[in-house]
């Protein structure tokens, strides 16, 4: 992954989940405790596993000219080809941690039309400067404990019939989930299939529109804001 780093040192977190001390936020064995199996991946197999991060987000339904937040953008892997993609629109990339933004501002860089914002996903009304179109959330939905919160703080920042995606990992056993020789993803039983993402997502003033296959192993369940 462009500007990513190893799996031991690298995280994307920005859910209100972290309730310990602060000089505890950077200490990885309790981030996980807390924020499980969002740990950035090794950039060799990221890759392998996403080898063309531009025709995911075309795929996820990005056109020309929208606005879009990247949320929990990590190192800015996606955020680079949601930017490409928009073209003249605007993409915002939020996540909670610095060092994670600005690999993502390192992977962005020549792309005008990036912004970062360091902050809580649980404050996107006070954070994003204004509402936007399109809202991805990609392989984190799953550690989130408050999904339904969440999902409700992003219909805030959306426009009117705005769009949100959830790209996850199927719900397979670990396992069965191999790249480069290596079980990878998140633990088997944090996995959620898109019938669960629907029920803890709709409550939140959504609609499931549609659910694509992201091979080899991952999906996109897309929402759109009701009223």
């Amino acid at each position: 992954m462009p500007g990513g780093r190893s799996l031991e040192k690298s995280t994307s977190k920005c859910a209100r989940i972290w309730k310990g001390k602060k000089e505890d936020y950077m200490n990885v064995d309790k981030q996980e405790a807390l924020f499980p199996a969002t740990i950035m991946p090794d950039p060799d197999w990221w890759q392998a596993l996403w080898p063309d991060p531009l025709r995911v987000v075309q795929d996820l339904g990005v056109t020309t000219g929208m606005s879009v937040l990247d949320l929990c953008c990590g190192d800015g892997y996606f955020t680079a080809a949601l930017a490409k993609q928009v073209e003249n629109g605007e993409v915002f990339g939020l996540d909670l941690d610095t060092q994670m933004l600005a690999a993502a501002e390192s992977a962005c860089a020549g792309l005008r039309n990036c912004s970062f914002l360091q902050g809580d996903a649980m404050d996107l009304h006070q954070l994003l400067p204004k509402p936007v179109d399109y809202c991805l959330m990609a392989n984190t939905f799953h550690g989130v404990p408050e999904q339904t919160a969440l999902a409700r703080e992003i219909a805030r920042v959306l426009k009117p019939g705005g769009l949100f995606a959830v790209v996850n990992w199927h719900a397979r056993p670990r396992e069965e989930t191999p790249v480069l020789g290596q079980a990878r993803g998140p633990r088997t039983e944090l996995r959620m299939t898109p019938e669960r993402v629907r029920t803890v997502v709709e409550p939140a003033g959504f609609q499931q529109v549609d659910v694509i296959t992201l091979p080899p192993y991952h999906y996109g369940s897309l929402f759109r804001l009701r009223g």
